[in-house]
């Protein structure tokens, strides 16, 4: 996590705040909090009034102490084609210590020199070898990892301790990031895209069915889809991740295909081939269907078990969340499409032929 400030004794003070809160919480490992490294400085402070009293401009006596510490370049030399800068700077010995900076000459807008030390303070100090910055703001920042799986849930509880037990100074304030926040966003977006994908089909079904019995069939195949992820998802750790949910949103896609196919098939039957709706027609139109929905649970689930066996190695923190839950959803969605659907749809589905149609008897 980052902590935002201008002050930088505050920024150490909140960063170390923050990294105590971070060590108490269980599963956190690695916490690392690295304060800005100090180096020793030289730091001249100019005088306004001395400057003002000497008739010295802050320019002059910057661009002074500039030449006698970095040189400033005066003229350049060419020889055998190479150029070579020739820079006016004190000798090393003139500047070995802080206090000989204090005797620099600096020219007055009249032209006389003033001393250094006429119109400014010379000393010894301590300061920061680096400042960092994010987005024009000077930052802190603490990182560790999480051991034991959940990060969002490791994300949740930081938050909560940050609000309950860290006192940050004024004009200090902290911000959360990492996998954790990155994945709530992600989960967050999936569902609203989810949702609204969701709402398209069903009124693309609608359409398609013209039927409210129909689309209610259709969509309660989705929970004997849910039951297997469900299991899948508790028989692995009970980690609801971004990964699990790309494949509930899979799975519901490969369940709803599944019971279109049934269903449209009872309608062929009662509307084309001039069965009547019964226990027969219901049973005839299950294995006549068996060999697709077999063959689409069959192939999917032999891509995606190599995924779900290696869910654990690295880098496939997405994919075998994903490919477990499919695998358990097809499970108990390919046997319940077969077994409980035909029995719904026998009890509450309405197949007929409509006015004015005529069967086609199919050659048998």
């Amino acid at each position: 996590m980052r902590v935002f400030g201008d002050d930088l004794d505050s920024l150490d003070v909140a960063a170390r705040r923050v990294a105590t809160v971070l060590v108490a919480i269980p599963r956190a490992a690695d916490v690392q909090y690295d304060p800005p490294p100090v180096a020793p400085e030289v730091t001249v402070r100019v005088r306004p009034e001395a400057l003002v009293r000497q008739g010295v401009r802050a320019d002059q006596v910057l661009a002074a102490v500039e030449t006698a510490t970095r040189g400033t370049r005066v003229a350049q030399t060419f020889e055998a084609g190479r150029t070579t800068d020739i820079v006016v700077t004190l000798t090393p010995d003139a500047r070995s210590r802080p206090e000989d900076l204090r005797s620099v000459p600096v020219f007055s807008d009249d032209g006389r020199l003033v001393e250094l030390a006429a119109v400014a303070d010379v000393a010894r100090t301590t300061g920061r070898f680096t400042i960092a910055h994010l987005g024009a703001r000077r930052v802190q920042t603490v990182t560790a990892n999480v051991s034991g799986g959940d990060v969002e849930g490791f994300t949740s509880a930081l938050e909560d301790r940050l609000q309950r037990q860290v006192r940050l100074p004024a004009g200090v304030y902290a911000e959360i990031g990492g996998t954790g926040t990155a994945q709530r966003l992600a989960r967050r977006e999936l569902l609203r895209n989810s949702l609204l994908v969701g709402g398209g089909i069903v009124l693309l079904l609608w359409v398609a069915f013209g039927e409210a019995r129909r689309l209610l069939l259709v969509l309660a195949n989705l929970p004997f889809a849910l039951v297997g992820g469900v299991f899948a998802v508790f028989a692995t750790g009970g980690l609801l991740t971004l990964g699990s949910l790309v494949g509930f949103v899979t799975l519901f896609g490969i369940a709803t295909r599944n019971a279109v196919m049934l269903i449209s098939h009872y309608d062929h039957l009662v509307r084309v081939e001039g069965q009547d709706w019964n226990a027969d027609t219901a049973r005839r139109g299950a294995v006549e269907r068996l060999g697709p929905i077999l063959m689409t649970a069959l192939v999917t689930g032999l891509g995606l078990l190599p995924l779900a066996l290696g869910s654990g190695d690295p880098g496939r923190e997405i994919e075998g969340p994903m490919a477990t839950v499919i695998l358990g959803g097809l499970v108990t969605s390919t046997l319940l499409s077969l077994f409980v659907l035909p029995v719904l749809s026998l009890r509450y589905g309405q197949f007929r032929r409509l006015a004015g149609e005529s069967a086609t008897p199919s050659a048998r």
